[in-house]
């Protein structure tokens, strides 16, 4: 094999598609701080035990795990960047208000998470601490829209879900981590026959509760159905609640639901919603609330927010075009010197020519030129 064949599932960015996605990178930030969210860098490794415990704990599988020369102590490559930012909104900023945060950075992921993905993702987030009423699930939702809007997809669904609704139906049952995690997988897949025998010595009223949130997916009618399955259970009433506003807020023509779909991390504690768009084989947002992700750091304040790939996201917008550029010769000469400085402070992409060799470029293309007439130098068009 030759020494510079890449592993399985990782990649090198080539010209234009990295700049695409660079693009991206400065509009989402952009967008989110028009709504006041401030950027943070987590690093890119640190000691294991806060990457991986409590909420953490479901990502054990998808880090990659190193021995720090240093310290002796295991460290992690993340492989999301919540529990770093939580960490971050409790020790390093430990504010009394709401705190808005938001990221951008690679990702490592041992397996990639769905079918033909990279296992470094490019994951920029957004996260709103502080606040436990519905405004801040409301403006999570908002924002991932308004980011998605901002880097040209504009025809997408919201699928919602809360977490709740399957927690008061699983609530006192006989069940330790592991087999929730098949249950909650098995709802996933709508796997009657899987969730059947794994609940089999569930109390009948969890058994059959689970069997008809199976079928409680589409649209808003969903909630009318939810609302009369399980009126008997208190802790149900509240969710649906929360997702007729978030309905509201969002508009009707382009929600979704499926309250027994509990993809995503584990620590997810109430609304929660992906986001699909036409062309994508899976959702290019996944958020919603978490309220114990800062809990092992000492501060289990309420949370919610929402991340995506950016390298996913290049996928489903259409291919860019060549950005324009001019082309000059390369010289000291004063005059011309300034002018391809001018141009370039005027937004111009000047493509300078060295001697006896044209300039060749995949994401750029010189349709224009400088040439000097009558003693000046001018641009003109390519012919």
């Amino acid at each position: 094999m030759s020494a510079w064949v890449l592993p399985d599932y990782i990649a090198d960015v080539l010209p234009c598609e990295a700049r695409h996605i660079e693009e991206l990178r400065r509009g989402l930030l952009d967008t989110a701080r028009s709504y006041g969210y401030e950027l943070v860098t987590p690093p890119l490794l640190e000691h294991l035990e806060s990457l991986l415990t409590g909420t953490g704990e479901a990502l054990d599988l998808q880090t990659y795990k190193l021995v720090d020369q240093i310290s002796g102590r295991m460290m992690g490559l993340r492989a999301d960047t919540t529990q770093q930012v939580a960490r971050i909104d409790a020790h390093l900023l430990n504010r009394p208000g709401v705190t808005r945060l938001c990221y951008c950075g690679s990702v490592l992921h041992t397996w990639p998470d769905r079918p033909h993905a990279t296992r470094e993702p490019l994951q920029f987030g957004a996260e709103i601490y502080g606040h436990a009423g519905l405004q801040a699930d409301l403006e999570a939702v908002e924002l991932a829209l308004n980011c998605l809007q901002g880097a040209g997809i504009d025809r997408v669904s919201v699928d919602l879900a809360d977490v709740r609704i399957v927690r008061s139906l699983l609530t006192g049952v006989p069940a330790d981590a592991a087999r929730l995690r098949q249950v909650h997988a098995a709802l996933a897949a709508k796997d009657a026959s899987e969730l059947r025998a794994l609940t089999c010595d569930f109390p009948a009223a969890s058994r059959e509760g689970l069997q008809v949130l199976l079928q409680l997916y589409g649209d808003h009618s969903v909630l009318d159905a939810a609302a009369k399955a399980f009126s008997h259970l208190p802790g149900v009433q509240e969710p649906l609640a929360q997702l007729r506003a978030v309905m509201a807020h969002i508009g009707t023509d382009r929600v979704t639901f499926d309250l027994a779909d509990l993809r995503g991390y584990a620590y997810y504690s109430g609304v929660r919603f992906s986001i699909y768009a036409q062309g994508a084989s899976d959702a290019l947002v996944r958020g919603g609330r978490y309220d114990e992700v800062g809990a092992v750091f000492g501060r289990n304040r309420p949370a919610a927010g929402f991340s995506l790939d950016i390298k996913q996201l290049v996928q489903a917008l259409p291919e860019q075009s060549q950005r324009l550029a001019i082309r000059a010769p390369w010289s000291n000469e004063p005059e011309l010197s300034n002018l391809v400085a001018d141009l370039r402070r005027q937004g111009e992409i000047v493509v300078c020519v060295l001697a006896g060799q044209a300039s060749e470029a995949d994401a750029f293309r010189c349709d224009r030129e400088l040439a000097c007439i009558d003693g000046r130098w001018i641009v003109q068009a390519i012919e």
